[in-house]
């Protein structure tokens, strides 16, 4: 992950540009200073490539003790997802250790233009994708309104002339904690063959995904966890399905990416 570069690194960099501490149309550097650091992955596959080692991180911490464990929060739309990471921000002082899930369950049962039909992969392919996309619109406008009373308690100080809340302001935005977390994505059986799990992968890793969960159920029978009736691929079929998610994490860039790979085959009703 790229170190993130500090207020005064920006501010030393402008002021080589702009002595007075104004742009020649009259923007100050404090505000762009404001938008430079609320926008720290130019990108959604930027944010992908900096979860994922993020996500190996607590996973070998777990491996190592046990109660380290981590906590996914289901969500069906950005602004749940954005109230859920605020909420665990304000209780716990910090995001580390709290994931989003977005489940296909979700997906299919509350966004799906056919009606009501949770987790039966009866949804558009894109509906995930769309979804990841607008949670981390909304975790990132979260760091906007967040970064923004930062910045105004650091003006009210100066206006003041208070140089020790000054210092106290900006202290607080060099440890500003983002609201991005990794998301958990469920690509239910991959909607498709390898091929076509291998293409709505990718779309889903540059929507930010740095997570994939994928089953080995057949896409067009594909029923929920604890349902009867599932069936399942071919063990050398669903491999060939998880090589097409370590491909598509490779070929972006997520070299750290994560899979998921649940099995339904001792649920399963036919075989």
């Amino acid at each position: 992950m790229t170190q993130r570069k500090t207020y005064a690194d920006h501010r030393d960099a402008l002021l080589a540009r702009y002595p007075d501490g104004v742009t020649p149309g009259g923007v100050g550097i404090d505000d762009i200073i404001q938008l430079k650091l609320q926008n720290t992955f130019p990108t959604h596959l930027d944010i992908a490539r900096s979860m994922a080692p993020v996500m190996r991180a607590d996973m070998a911490a777990y491996d190592a003790d046990s109660s380290k464990f981590t906590q996914s929060l289901g969500c069906w739309s950005g602004f749940h997802a954005q109230q859920m990471i605020k909420s665990v921000k304000r209780l716990r002082g910090t995001t580390k250790g709290a994931y989003v899930y977005l489940s296909g369950w979700m997906v299919a049962g509350l966004r799906n233009r056919f009606g009501h039909l949770p987790d039966q992969s009866m949804h558009e392919k894109t509906s995930v994708v769309d979804l990841i996309e607008e949670i981390y619109v909304s975790l990132r406008q979260a760091d906007e309104v967040a970064i923004n009373d930062l910045f105004k308690t650091l003006r009210a100080a100066r206006e003041a002339g208070d140089q020790v809340a000054e210092q106290a302001a900006i202290k607080a935005i060099d440890n500003f904690e983002t609201h991005v977390v990794p998301i958990i994505a469920d690509i239910d059986a991959g909607f498709g063959n390898e091929h076509a799990t291998y293409l709505l992968a990718k779309e889903m890793i540059k929507a930010g995904a740095c997570c994939l969960q994928i089953e080995n159920q057949v896409s067009d029978a594909k029923q929920c966890g604890h349902q009867d009736g599932k069936v399942t691929v071919p063990r050398e079929d669903f491999i060939e399905k998880l090589r097409a998610c370590r491909l598509a994490f490779e070929e972006l860039g997520v070299d750290e990416g994560v899979i998921v790979a649940r099995t339904d085959s001792l649920g399963a009703g036919l075989t």
